[in-house]
C-alpha cells in the first residue's frame, strides 16, 4: 500500500509541473496542422491526376 501511495503522491507532483497549453495556442496548432495537411493533400492528389493521365495516355 505505501508504493501505490508513494506512486500516487509522485504523479500527482509531476502533473502539477505540467503546462497545458492556452485556448489560443491550441488553435494556432489546429490551424497549422489542417493547412499543412490540406496542401499536402492537394500536392498528391494533383501528382495522382498526373501520373493517372500520364499512364492513360502512354496505355492508349
Amino acid at each position: 500500500m505505501n508504493k501505490l501511495s508513494t506512486y500516487y503522491k509522485n504523479a500527482k507532483e509531476e502533473l502539477n509541473k505540467v503546462i497545458f497549453p492556452i485556448k489560443e495556442q491550441v488553435r494556432s496548432a489546429y490551424l497549422s496542422v489542417f493547412i499543412v495537411v490540406t496542401v499536402i493533400s492537394l500536392f498528391l492528389a494533383l501528382i495522382d491526376a498526373i501520373m493517372s493521365v500520364s499512364l492513360s495516355a502512354v496505355i492508349n
